[in-house]
């Protein structure tokens, strides 16, 4: 067994023993229960479809990754300038989409934009395995739309689900729920780089990741379909629309918005950028000659966030810290990270530096997502979190055009620490001002 493989089994130790002492349900209605509260008598969990949903739409996403990048290269015979354009493609696409998705989603229903998903990101795996440049950059296009609906409209639809259907009366808690959702993530994305690194051995290609994907969100279709309950932002009429703009843009104007909207765009900007950068990094500095292991240590990163979310749910269960100061710790982590990524490393050393960061991922997405959920009015959160995501986009399309190719990391890397390092100041400032959750 290789280095690789034992670094991933003890991650995944670690994850066990962490799993084992994670809180639950249960235990919350315990404790309703002693405070002579109503509670459920129904033992199924009310948020069991959302989780059921969620590992399919994640498990597409993540068995596609550690493969796209070395399909371009070594399969579609692509240069690394046209890769990077390819990528950057996606990612314009997702910053002119997020805008309108949003709006979409408000006034036509999350459960049906959720459902077109779905088939767009099904399409772009098709479009994907094809060697033809238009149609490979057409899955980009329908690529990055598809991921703006995943990152904004999905989470709209869970939050306002949440609170209309009461469920903090019914054991849960908005803070679990992000925290078991970041897990349900890290799950999926382990098991796909497993089953990814064996499809691409049992058939030869990496073009069957892809298809799987495809399997993955037909299925989430269906559960979609037979089992979400729509809803819906801001009812449009002629006598709301003004109300409506102002509510949407008086929300972000708000300091406490801003400093997470930056802080969102310079540590997710960042992580894409970690998405297409860590595999050339790794060869760069690999000792040994051969093919390297990419799902197996997919899934280590992977197995990291999810041992840092389940440190997230035991921790925040008592509310030591506020949210806020737990993403500013998260935001000088990631720093120190790419700090020590962009000088002289060891193999070892990039391994390792990746999976710290991908456990500040692990935390992030339960922090920031309870803080927008906090912050953010239901009736225009998908068009909020959508337009949130604009300057997230922007920013990587413009990182990746200054980088030209993927052996320009150092460089890249250097960017996102400095970077991180002002949006850890943003947050500081505001949450000393403001009363930050």
């Amino acid at each position: 067994m290789g280095y690789y493989e034992n670094s991933f089994y003890t991650l995944l130790a670690l994850c066990a023993g962490l799993l084992a002492s994670q809180p639950t349900r249960r235990n919350e209605l315990k404790k309703q229960a002693e405070a002579r509260k109503q509670v459920s008598r129904d033992d199924k969990h009310p948020e069991a479809n959302w989780y059921k949903v969620y590992a399919l739409v994640m498990g597409a996403d993540w068995i596609q990754g550690p493969y796209l990048y070395s399909l371009y290269r070594d399969e579609h015979g692509l240069s690394e300038r046209l890769v990077s354009t390819l990528f950057a493609t996606g990612f314009l696409s997702g910053a002119v989409s997020a805008y309108f998705i949003g709006a979409l989603a408000d006034k036509h229903g999350r459960k049906a934009v959720c459902m077109v998903f779905c088939l767009l990101y099904a399409m772009s795996c098709f479009f994907t395995i094809l060697p033809a440049v238009p149609l490979l950059f057409l899955g980009r296009i329908l690529g990055g739309v598809s991921t703006s609906i995943l990152f904004s409209v999905f989470d709209s639809w869970m939050v306002t689900n949440f609170r209309e259907r009461k469920l903090v009366e019914d054991g849960c808690d908005l803070s679990r729920t992000y925290a078991t959702t970041s897990i349900v993530s890290s799950v999926s994305a382990i098991l796909s780089g497993i089953v990814g690194e064996w499809l691409v051995k049992f058939t030869g290609t990496k073009k069957a990741p892809f298809l799987l994907s495809a399997g993955l969100l037909w299925s989430a279709l269906q559960l979609i379909w037979a089992h979400w309950i729509e809803n819906y932002g801001s009812k449009e009429s002629e006598s709301s629309d003004k109300s409506k703009k102002s509510n949407v843009w008086s929300t972000l104007k708000r300091p406490s918005i801003l400093a997470l909207g930056f802080a969102s765009t310079m540590f997710e900007g960042s992580m894409y950028l970690f998405v297409v950068f860590w595999t050339p990094t790794i060869k760069a500095v690999q000792k040994s000659t051969g093919e390297l292991p990419y799902g197996t240590i997919f899934s280590s990163f992977m197995a990291s966030s999810m041992a840092s979310a389940l440190i997230f749910n035991i921790v925040m269960q008592k509310r030591p810290f506020k949210y806020s100061r737990l993403l500013i710790g998260i935001l000088l982590a990631a720093n120190f990270c790419f700090v020590k990524l962009a000088g002289p490393k060891t193999e070892d050393a990039a391994f390792w530096l990746f999976c710290l960061f991908e456990a500040c991922v692990g935390m992030y997405w339960p922090c920031t997502g309870y803080l927008k959920g906090r912050l953010v009015e239901d009736d225009v959160r998908a068009k909020v979190y959508g337009i949130l995501r604009i300057p997230l986009n922007i920013f990587v399309v413009v990182s990746l055009a200054i980088a030209g190719d993927s052996k320009s990391f150092i460089k890249v890397f250097s960017a996102c620490s400095m970077l991180l390092t002002a949006s850890f100041g943003a947050v500081w400032a505001v949450s000393l001002k403001e009363n930050m959750p």
